[in-house]
C-alpha cells in the first residue's frame, strides 16, 4: 500500500527515533498501523550533530514501521525541537470591507502578524493565532462570518535556526524520504494528549525527553508560551553513571527498572544489580540522584513559567509526557513544585490500533505528528516542505489556516 492513504509521523529525538504510521478510520479517530523505534545516534539536545548516524537511525526506524504496517512510506511529518527554538507574541491588523469577515481577511491579518524582521539565520516555523478582535469585540476564536471593519489577530510566533531545520530535512531526504512538513514537537505532543477543556481552562504541558524538556502553555484555546530547555532524561542517566561509577547503558537500565523520582518511594537499604555490573548499587542512592535532577528540571520550568505570569491562568494544572514521565513519583513531585494538579499525558484520545501506543507517553509526539498530518490534509494544504526544492518552499507555505492548532 502507498503512503497516500496514510500519514507517517517521524519523532526525531535525542534518545530514540520513532516512525508511526496512522490511517484515519472516522472523523476523530486514527488507527495506528505500525510503529518503528530505533536508538537515536547523531543527535545532541535535540539537534543533529552527526548527519550520517542520524540518516542511518531514521532509515532503520522507517523501515521497521514499513515492515510492521505493510505500507510503503515515501513522505513523513517530522518534529523539530532543540535549544535553537525561540518564540514571541505578535499582532496583525487589517481593514475589511465592512461586510462579513471572510477567510481571506483572516489570512491577511495573520500575514500582517508574521511580517516581522528575522535574522538571516532564522526561519518562521509556526504562527499560531491566540485570539481575534473584531472592531471592539475581543477574545473571538473564529471571526469568519462576523460583520466588522477592523480585524486584529494576536499570534504566538515560533522560529528556529535555518541550519537546524535544514539538517532535519537533509537527513530525512538522504534516508530516502520526503518531508511534508516540520512541526514543533511540543505542539504535536499537546495535540495528542490534551483535552479541549484543559486547553480552554489553561494548562502547561511538559514533555521530558532524552535531551530536552519541551514546554507549551495554553489558555483559552491558544498557545501562550513555548520553550525548549536543554535538559532531559539523559542528564539523569549521566548523573547515575557518574555517581555510581557504572557505564551509561547500565545507568539507563537501572533508571528504568529501579528508578523513582522521589527518594522516599524507594527502600533505602535495598541493593540492585544488573548483569555485567561489578558492584551493587543502593536503590536509595539511585533514587536520591534521580530526585535531585528531576527536581532541578521541574523547578526550572516553574521558574520560567513564573517569568511569563501565566501560572494563575493554568487552571487545569500540569500534564507531564515523554519518556521521563514514566518515572514513578514524578507526578507527585510536579504537584509539590507547581502547587497545582498534575497528571501523566498519554496519547489515548481518538487513537486505536497498536495498544502500546495509546498507553505510553513515549509516543505522544509521534501520534501528534500523525494527527497534525491528517488535519492539514483535511484543510486541503500540502506541507510547507512537500515536493521538490523543499526548503525553498518555506515562505510560500506560510498561508497557514487560523485553525492550524485548534
Amino acid at each position: 500500500m502507498k503512503t497516500d492513504d496514510f500519514v507517517v509521523g517521524l519523532d526525531i529525538g535525542t534518545t530514540k527515533i520513532c516512525a508511526l504510521v496512522g490511517e484515519k478510520v472516522g472523523d476523530d479517530e486514527i488507527n495506528i498501523r505500525g510503529v518503528g523505534v530505533t536508538p537515536s545516534k547523531g543527535l545532541r539536545k535535540g539537534m543533529v550533530v552527526n548527519l550520517e548516524s542520524t540518516v542511518d537511525s531514521i532509515g532503520r526506524a522507517v523501515e521497521e514501521a514499513e515492515r510492521r504496517s505493510g505500507v510503503e512510506i515515501t513522505k513523513v511529518y517530522a518534529g523539530i525541537a532543540g535549544g535553537h527554538i525561540r518564540s514571541m507574541d505578535g499582532r496583525g491588523v487589517v481593514l475589511t470591507s465592512g461586510a462579513e469577515i471572510n477567510r481571506r481577511d483572516v489570512e491577511r491579518a495573520i500575514d500582517a502578524a508574521k511580517a516581522i524582521a528575522l535574522p538571516m539565520d532564522r526561519e518562521l516555523i509556526h504562527a499560531l493565532p491566540q485570539e481575534f478582535v473584531v472592531d471592539d469585540h475581543r477574545e473571538i476564536k473564529d471571526p469568519v462570518g462576523m460583520p466588522g471593519k477592523r480585524l486584529e489577530v494576536q499570534v504566538h510566533i515560533v522560529t528556529g535556526a535555518v541550519a537546524s531545520a535544514q539538517n532535519i530535512i537533509n537527513c530525512v531526504n538522504r534516508a530516502g524520504f520526503e518531508v511534508e512538513d516540520i512541526i514543533l514537537q511540543p505542539l504535536a505532543s499537546a495535540r495528542a494528549v490534551l483535552s479541549e477543556d484543559e486547553k480552554n481552562i489553561g494548562v502547561v504541558l511538559i514533555d521530558i525527553g532524552g535531551g530536552t524538556t519541551d514546554i507549551i502553555a495554553i489558555n483559552r484555546g491558544g498557545v501562550r508560551h513555548t520553550q525548549i530547555l536543554a535538559l532531559g532524561g539523559d542528564h539523569v542517566t549521566n548523573d547515575i553513571a557518574i555517581g555510581s561509577h557504572i557505564s551509561t547503558p547500565h545507568a539507563e537500565e537501572l533508571k528504568k527498572s529501579y528508578g523513582r523520582a522521589m527518594r522516599n518511594l524507594a527502600p533505602g537499604e535495598k541493593k540492585v544489580h544488573l548483569e555485567g555490573m561489578r558492584d551493587e548499587v543502593s536503590q536509595g542512592f539511585l533514587c536520591e540522584v534521580i530526585e535531585m535532577r528531576i527536581e532541578e528540571i521541574l523547578a526550572l520550568v516553574e521558574q520560567e513559567l513564573g517569568k511569563t505570569g501565566l501560572a494563575p491562568f493554568l487552571g487545569s494544572g500540569v500534564v507531564l509526557t515523554g519518556g521521563t514521565s514514566l518515572l514513578p513519583g514524578i507526578q507527585q513531585m510536579a504537584e509539590c513544585i507547581f502547587d497545582m494538579p498534575a497528571r501523566i499525558g498519554r496519547p489515548e484520545r481518538g487513537v486505536s490500533g497498536l495498544e502500546k501506543v495509546g498507553i505510553s507517553p513515549i509516543y505522544a509526539t509521534a501520534v501528534g505528528l500523525v494527527q497534525y498530518g491528517f488535519m492539514e490534509g483535511t484543510q486541503g494544504g500540502r506541507g510547507r516542505f512537500g515536493g521538490s526544492n523543499v526548503f525553498g518552499k518555506v515562505v510560500r507555505r506560510m498561508k497557514e489556516w487560523y485553525t492550524e492548532f485548534f
